[in-house]
């Protein structure tokens, strides 16, 4: 394993990562009210531009509840006791000044802005009994009711997370559970049983929560601080309308320790933030067959922008939950050094959904560990086997403008015989690879000023690929150089 301790040194992963990546080397804090002007969203759909929700500009510090730091005493209620005060009210800031403060779950509430000043360190109980009784989540693309999220909002609106402060999973106690899950959530799904008797939340069932979630929110703001250690997905937005992440440090180790996973989401805007995660950093879901398709809820119209990763699966990634499609996705200017893949798309033939209409452009890409662009309808971490024969559809896909040094793989597109991956363009690529473009049932794809220079094999390799173009002229297996 090549993933390193999240003991690593912080400030040393910052200089190095935001040397790296110039675009988003603006300072993660966020000031007292508003911050930084946010630029005009420009995207190849109709997207609105998004702008931070609004808090009254009130101030309720959890010390004024009884909290009380040092990483020893659990402030849970105090936290909560200071939320409900600041609620109550009629909104606004609650604050976690500098310290180290051991709490268990906390559930945020609208017009609520929870802030973790400089120097503040939210370290969270590795007391599984702490985050019961359980909630309304989604798991895997699944609804079910599971132990609380560390932090948790559902049904808000106006609700926000800022930093410069760190949020502190403390979650090894519960990265064993990865091995010991039940699967029968996954089965009850497919069975159509009732989500009110989808009832989970013990350490038989070893269903992990996810670190961050807001469920069903509108107008959502994640901003300026650091994150890691969660026990499972890190940033989580279900069924969310209208939500910014930007200048957020994703820090994260362990089993399934996602970034950011929006999910069945819209109008979105991931910005300016840097990524060093033990799985996917910006991974776009949908819901996971057969309740993917009962929700119906697609993840669409998000754009990120200036960002950069060092470790992580995939830079933008989509599925394999995506049940419920995703569309409109736009990334642009954003740097991957290290990175498993700069795009990747997966999915399997029993996930049916439809994936379409993504553009990502101006990056610049090194030190691949897998591949550049990876598009693959044969996704097999899934380990529950394919009920239904419903398979996914991938089109309109565009990608241009990447200089890529170093990766076994140039481009690897995958479909199904009975599902191509189709209209999917290159454009202006340089690529230095071990191995060239790989290509299986597919149906036009053009390639327009690409250069591959593999260092084995040849440039393409054709399976079942129709319509295939380099620079305007048919390629098939005649010609291939």
């Amino acid at each position: 394993m090549r993933r390193a301790p999240l003991a690593r040194n912080l400030l040393a992963f910052f200089l190095s990562a935001l040397a790296a990546a110039p675009l988003a080397a603006a300072s993660a804090a966020s000031p007292a009210w508003g911050g930084d002007p946010i630029a005009p969203i420009v995207a190849p759909f109709p997207m609105p531009q998004l702008t931070r929700p609004e808090f009254p500009k009130r101030v309720v510090d959890i010390r004024t509840h009884g909290a009380v730091a040092g990483g020893e005493t659990k402030n849970t209620a105090a936290i909560a006791a200071a939320i409900k005060a600041c609620a109550d009210a009629g909104g606004g800031r609650v604050l976690v000044p500098a310290g180290k403060w051991l709490t268990g779950p906390i559930h945020l509430r609208s017009k609520i802005e929870l802030h973790l000043a400089d120097g503040a360190e939210l370290i969270f109980s590795d007391k599984f009994e702490d985050y019961l009784p359980v909630v309304l989540v989604r798991v895997g693309g699944v609804e079910l009711y599971n132990y609380s999220p560390f932090i948790y909002a559902r049904d808000c609106t106006d609700v926000g997370l800022t930093g410069p402060g760190k949020l502190n999973g403390n979650s090894k106690a519960w990265w064993s559970w990865k091995t010991k899950e039940t699967k029968e959530f996954f089965a009850m799904a497919a069975r159509g049983v009732p989500v009110e008797q989808r009832v989970f939340g013990t350490v038989e069932a070893a269903i992990r929560p996810n670190f961050v979630v807001f469920y069903n929110c509108r107008n959502v703001l994640m901003e300026g601080f650091t994150i890691g250690g969660g026990p499972n997905w890190t940033l989580h937005p279900v069924y969310c309308e209208n939500i910014i992440i930007r200048r957020v440090h994703v820090l994260t180790d362990g089993p399934n320790n996602d970034g950011i996973d929006p999910d069945s989401s819209r109008n979105l805007l991931v910005e300016h933030c840097v990524f060093d995660t033990g799985d996917d950093c910006l991974v776009l879901k949908s819901g996971y067959n057969e309740d993917g398709w009962r929700v119906a809820r697609p993840t669409e119209n998000v754009v990120m922008r200036w960002c950069s990763s060092k470790r992580g699966h995939g830079g933008l990634v989509i599925g394999s939950e995506m049940s419920g499609d995703v569309r409109n996705v736009y990334m642009h200017d954003c740097e991957f050094d290290g990175t498993d893949r700069a795009v990747r798309i997966k999915s399997r033939r029993d996930r049916g959904g439809v994936v379409e209409n993504v553009t990502a452009e101006r990056l610049k890409v090194r030190n691949m560990q897998q591949d550049v662009v990876i598009m693959n309808m044969d996704y097999t971490a899934d380990r529950n086997a394919p009920i239904a024969k419903k398979p996914p559809l991938f089109r309109n896909i565009r990608i241009k403008d990447v200089t890529a040094d170093g990766a076994p793989v140039a481009i690897r597109l995958t479909g199904l015989d009975d599902s191509p991956i189709q209209n999917i363009s290159f454009e202006n690529m340089t690529i230095a690879s071990t191995q060239g473009v790989k290509l299986s049932h597919v149906k036009n794809v053009t390639f327009k000023n690409v250069t591959v220079t593999p260092k084995t094999g040849k440039v393409f390799e054709l399976t079942n690929a129709d319509g295939v173009l380099v620079d305007g002229k048919p390629l098939d297996a005649t010609r291939i150089p």
